[in-house]
């Protein structure tokens, strides 16, 4: 089964305290599409780069099987993010910003892109996500991500987003934003109100909330523990892959509950890879071993 991942694809220039590097691989869509085809053989990657996107990264989604049928070029410059995370790892300083070729960019989904039975509409603007549901033909599950500066200046846009998925994934601080409170046991509530069928928080370290329709449908997943964090740009959007990747290789379009929990662990694993090294340096040579004997672990340390 096809999973269908429309998003950024992405420049980053990034800082931490072990190091700094330039023009890494970046972008929502990125990520999502290399951790979903850990799982699953067909990823279309839905996108828009510049001239001066570099040929070694449109190899390496390639030689991930990763389709780029969907992935326009343009004359004008890549999309970049500059940052640098301070020692903790959990606090960033974004330095700049480059919008560039996404700002008047229209996503346009080749036909095997837009049969696809599972949909990620990778953390771009509210308005690039409905015109990618516009364009959906067989999608059966649909996820999506956002972040807070849609919250502050497209929530109108998003909330309708939010009518026609079936999930929404976001991290603590933004759910907190979004829903107006500071527990986020009534944001994921207060989220599901807004329309999509299924909310997961993401907790960073701490893991991640999954809720669903009813009240009684509520599972806390854990983080794989890291003894060190190298890098941890990207690991969310690897999350959200890693869960559409899993799924679609079981076949399972219409998931339940139930699929969602093991969906959201194998999100959380994959995700740890991510954080270990820059970019996708890491995620890029994770092998189905070393993901069977994370997942095992973790069942070990969170079963009593």
């Amino acid at each position: 089964m096809s999973v269908m991942i429309a998003g950024s694809v992405a420049l980053d220039h990034v800082k931490t305290p072990h190091d700094s590097q330039q023009n890494l691989l970046g972008g929502s869509a990125s990520y999502a599409a290399l951790a979903a085809g850990l799982f699953c053989d067909e990823v279309h990657l839905v996108g828009i780069i510049g001239h001066d996107f570099p040929h070694a990264h449109l190899s390496l989604l390639e030689s991930k099987g990763i389709r780029l049928e969907g992935l326009e070029r343009s004359s004008g410059a890549s999309f970049t993010w500059s940052g640098e995370y301070h020692n903790d790892m959990n606090s960033r300083t974004t330095h700049s910003v480059g919008i560039n070729v996404l700002e008047n960019w229209v996503p346009k989904l080749p036909a095997a892109a837009a049969a696809a039975k599972i949909a990620v509409l990778a953390n771009m603007s509210p308005d690039n996500q409905i015109q990618t549901l516009d364009q959906l033909q067989g999608a059966s599950f649909v996820a999506a991500d956002t972040m807070d500066l849609w919250i502050n200046i497209a929530q109108a846009r998003l909330n309708e987003v939010l009518k026609r998925v079936d999930l929404l994934v976001i991290n603590d601080g933004e759910a907190r934003e979004f829903a107006g409170t500071g527990n986020l046991i009534e944001a994921g509530r207060r989220l599901l109100a807004k329309g999509p069928r299924y909310v997961v928080i993401k907790r960073g370290e701490h893991g991640s909330y999954l809720f669903g329709e009813r009240p009684e449908q509520f599972f806390a997943c854990s983080a794989y523990p890291l003894e060190s964090v190298f890098d941890p740009t990207g690991a969310g959007d690897s999350f959200l892959g890693g869960m559409a990747g899993w799924l679609a290789a079981r076949g399972l379009h219409q998931p339940t509950f139930a699929d969602l929990r093991q969906a959201v662990v194998h999100g959380s694993v994959t995700a740890s890879f991510t954080c270990e090294a820059f970019s996708t340096h890491r995620l890029q040579r994770v092998t189905a071993a070393e993901i069977a004997a994370r997942l095992g672990e973790l069942q070990a340390y969170t079963r009593f």
